[in-house]
């Protein structure tokens, strides 16, 4: 039996459909669910060229705003601190890069009905993260 909160269960479906994405587009996934004391980043998947750290936000159609609108400079500040902890122990001549996938299902049925992938989604300057 699974001690998954509603959301906790959404959010895992919302990742592997994002993975399943990811790999049909040519990128190899390293890492999901990665954890540092700073944060969690959902999907580390890489190719000839980046090493993407990917934030997966799962909505349904009944959504008032898109599930990438809770990707907050907050948020953002986690993912690129925990990202560098594990550039630090996991270091590549890649190109980093930041993405939010974007997964909307159909409430009821839990068919997806989308998948928005934003590259270069943020990134960092003078310290601080910028759309």
């Amino acid at each position: 039996m699974s001690n998954k909160t509603a959301a906790q269960k959404t959010g895992d479906f919302g990742e592997r459909a994002a993975e399943s994405f990811l790999v049909k587009k040519g990128f190899e996934i390293v890492g999901r669910n990665y954890h540092s004391r700073y944060g969690e980043i959902d999907i580390i998947a890489q190719n000839k060229q980046y090493i993407v750290f990917a934030e997966v936000k799962t909505r349904s159609t009944a959504a008032i705003d898109r599930p990438g609108a809770w990707v907050d400079i907050r948020k953002q500040k986690k993912l690129m601190k925990t990202a560098a902890v594990y550039l630090d122990s996991s270091p590549t001549e890649l190109q980093p890069r930041f993405d939010v996938i974007e997964v909307v299902y159909e409430k009821n049925t839990k068919v997806i009905v989308s998948i928005e992938h934003i590259e270069n989604a943020f990134i960092q300057e003078d310290g601080y993260a910028a759309f």
